[in-house]
Order: C-alpha cells, then structure tokens, then sequence
C-alpha cells in the first residue's frame, strides 16, 4: 500500500488548564516525512498529538487532512491515523497474544507471528501483560503498528523503555513507513539514530 495524503495545521491554538500552550502554531507534514516535536516539559507536544488524533478539542485554527478542513469533524482523519500515546493502553490482566487480538482482531496469525518474532515477543505471547518489563509492555503497545494501514502515525514517546535493539527496529519500521508515503508524527527526548526527521519546536 503506498499512501499520497497530507496534513496541514493552520494557526493552531492550544489551551490545557486555562493555560495557552501555543498560538498560531503552522506546520504541514507531506506524504514520506517524519516531524519529530521537540519542547520542554509542559511545552504542549502531548496535547498537540492529541488535538490531532481529536482526543483533545482546537481552541482555535484548522486541520486539514487529504485537502479537507477535518477541524471540527476528525473522522476523515481518524479513519487512517493510528496514535499511540505515553500510556501503553494495554490490558493488564490479558495476555500478549490476547491484546494483539483486542486491539487488531484482524491481523493474519501468520504476520502476528511473524511480528511477535521481530518484537522479540514470540515466546512471550501468553504471557500476562501485568508481568511484563517497562520494555516488553512497550513493544505490545508497538505492535500495533506492524498491523495498521493507517497513513499517519501519532508517536508519544515510542522509543521510552526500549533498548538499543528495540529503538533501532522501532526505526527501521518508521522508516518502512514512510517509504510508503505515510506520515509519522512524533514527540521523543531521544534524536533518532538511523532515521530522517524534521524537527519543530514548541516554544512557550
């Protein structure tokens, strides 16, 4: 699958506590490209992946997705973005194997082998979460995107918990992405090693 669609945010006002986090923030993301948020802490760069994924609502500017205002109605967007936030969301009391079926009932046994093998998690599969390492826990959450078709993927912090190992295949799986057209968004403390991304930075 090859995607060919844009996202463009256009004078973008960010409030969190009755706190501006940001005004008139533009940026666009082009099909094949990763943008990496940079900001301190508190800066805005989780609510920014949330405003774009609609968990959190625009105060003011737009969002255009595939040439569509999607500002007020994400489903357009929301039908083809895939956002993993800091939290890994998995259910605690069910297996590795179980979540990868919650979260893509879909997904051919064969790929989720495959995937679980690349993960470093094949024999781990019906294993509780809940006894799982940060690290482990990390890449089930990932795993989702072994799984997805969506073309834009909304990254908070994919690369925390990982090992060098983990942080380089979480790499070169973004990059498969984009290589694709797909989009990537994403906030880390940590500069990608092999992986191309245009840097913006959220300034109080």
């Amino acid at each position: 699958m090859h995607f060919s669609v844009s996202l463009t945010i256009s004078g973008l006002g960010i409030e969190r506590s009755d706190r501006d986090l940001c005004r008139d923030l533009s940026f666009s993301v082009q099909a094949g490209e990763a943008i990496r948020i940079l900001g301190e802490n508190g800066a805005g760069k989780s609510s920014l992946l949330k405003v774009v994924a609609g968990v959190m609502s625009v105060q003011e500017g737009q969002i255009f997705f595939a040439d569509q205002d999607v500002t007020l109605d994400r489903r357009l967007l929301q039908q083809t973005m895939i956002y993993i936030g800091h939290s890994t969301g998995l259910k605690e009391r069910l297996s590795v194997a179980e979540n990868i079926a919650f979260y893509s009932p879909h997904a051919p046994l064969d790929q989720v082998d495959q995937a679980l093998r690349q993960l470093g998690l094949f024999h781990l599969q019906d294993v509780l979460v809940k006894s799982l390492s940060a690290g482990q826990a990390r890449r089930v959450a990932l795993a989702r995107l072994w799984f997805t078709n969506a073309s834009l993927w909304l990254l908070d912090e994919p690369f925390a918990a990982l090992d060098a190992s983990g942080v380089a295949m979480l790499e070169a799986h973004i990059q498969q992405h984009l290589s694709r057209g797909g989009m990537v968004l994403l906030t880390t403390h940590q500069a990608p090693c092999s992986l191309s991304v245009r840097e913006l930075a959220l300034v109080p």
